[in-house]
């Protein structure tokens, strides 16, 4: 990639493409307003955030003052907002309501987002992503679906922020597609389901089994064990492929209070009886069975078969590259994440709290004027903190705008504890 931001007379009309009306991407879009660069967001969803709402009853382990971006901050005390309660943690729903909602009203924001529009497709107007000849002053080519039908949008550049919650890992310990899918598909939950809530009629009074090492399990599965206290006939079991959830039980050095008494919170209700623990079970394939559900695998070596009503995937996410098929990308072989960020963010050696500073350098692929940014730019990494995309895309919009200074000036003030997800006594969630 040159050091400085390509662009030509034709370039320089067209704006920046955003995909993905999350936090990142109106973080993005008001960076994009305080420089003076138009741009387009385009959300899958009904509504910006849309992935949040779907958890928006989960409460963040990360209190407001680590949630709000600096540049859309600035915007919206402009127009009279102010910051909630510094020290407090909000619900998914009241980040949405109190501070992305607001941000995605300002009248420089608002004309430019687009709901409704998923996008399909990312390439370079004529050409695919083996022509190299004038590549990089060429604008770049976004198919998108909306409810008129298929539509193509030429930009300058474009800032991939659309995440990875609707990209859930696979069931199968494969990481493949799980054989038999479609056949148990509706009995299948994703993660961190409203369980004493919207939800609550998907669960009660069943057979449960909530599948995944991580803390969105963990949230669900304590979800569920007040629910079987509610509604007799509820049961819970919890289903690993290795012999100890460490992400969840291990509570020893963690910084994390909160977090260190989610996971004894699991574990006092695994001994209790409360949780079933199915552990060192490898899924290979799943059927459908009379009364709801088999999961086939293998622990111990030998063929097993477990039998539940309802599953919940708590397996994770991945990027979902698909879209990106004609754009030069330089990813990470393991966590797919971009190459040079990969070492910073390498969750055996970092927890959110420990990841380094980084910008655009780091989020540098052989398609220029192209970025990933946020949690999907972590790929598999399960680390990602708000605060961190928000850095992101700062040194990206500056980079966008030649200013190599402010792009490659990151700074990075993490809270001392890392914050990653959250309990604070209720439902949690797995991000911020």
């Amino acid at each position: 990639m040159t050091t400085r931001p390509v662009t030509n007379d034709r370039l320089a009309t067209l704006p920046v493409v955003i995909v993905g009306a999350g936090p990142i991407g109106l973080a993005a879009a008001a960076n994009l307003v305080e420089r003076g660069i138009d741009f387009v967001i385009l959300e899958a969803g009904d509504d910006i955030a849309d992935s949040i709402r779907s958890w928006g009853h989960t409460r963040l382990f990360s209190p407001w003052k680590h949630l709000v971006d600096p540049a859309s901050r600035r915007l919206l005390e402009a127009e009279g907002w102010q910051l909630p309660s510094p020290e407090r943690a909000p619900s998914g729903t009241e980040l949405v309501e109190d501070y992305l909602v607001p941000l995605s009203r300002l009248a420089p924001i608002a004309s430019r987002i687009r709901t409704g529009a998923e996008v399909l497709a990312v390439s370079r107007e004529g050409m695919d992503r083996t022509r190299t000849a004038n590549r990089f002053t060429t604008p770049f080519l976004v198919r998108l679906r909306t409810a008129a039908g298929l539509e193509e949008l030429t930009a300058r550049a474009v800032i991939d922020a659309s995440g990875t919650y609707r990209s859930p890992n696979s069931l199968s310990s494969s990481g493949l597609g799980l054989i038999g899918f479609d056949d148990i598909a509706d009995r299948l939950q994703p993660a961190l389901p409203d369980v004493l809530g919207r939800d609550r009629d998907a669960f009660a009074g069943r057979h449960t089994t909530v599948v995944g090492a991580g803390h969105s399990a963990a949230n669900t599965l304590l979800g569920l064990v007040q629910l079987a206290r509610e509604v007799p006939g509820t049961r819970v079991t919890w289903l690993i492929r290795n012999a100890r959830a460490v992400r969840v039980s291990s509570s020893e050095g963690d910084e994390l209070a909160d977090r260190a008494k989610l996971g004894g919170r699991v574990d006092a209700a695994v001994r209790r009886g409360d949780i079933e623990l199915v552990d060192g079970f490898e899924i290979l394939r799943a059927r459908r069975a009379e009364d709801g559900v088999e999961l086939v695998g293998q622990r111990g070596g030998d063929i097993a078969v477990h039998g539940t009503e309802v599953v919940v995937n708590a397996t994770g996410f991945r990027p979902n590259l698909d879209v990106l098929r004609e754009i030069r990308l330089e990813l990470d072989e393991i966590v797919e994440a971009p190459k040079r960020l990969a070492p910073l963010i390498d969750p055996n050696l970092h927890s959110c709290g420990t990841v380094e500073p980084h910008g655009f350098t780091e989020l540098t692929h052989p398609e220029h004027g192209f970025f990933i940014v946020g949690m999907k730019s972590y790929g598999r990494a399960p680390t990602f903190l708000l605060t961190t995309g928000y850095e992101q895309v700062r040194s990206v919009v500056a980079w966008l705008d030649g200013d190599l200074a402010a792009a490659s000036n990151v700074e990075l003030v993490l809270p001392a504890t890392g914050v990653c997800s959250t309990d604070l006594g209720g439902s949690s969630s797995c991000c911020s």
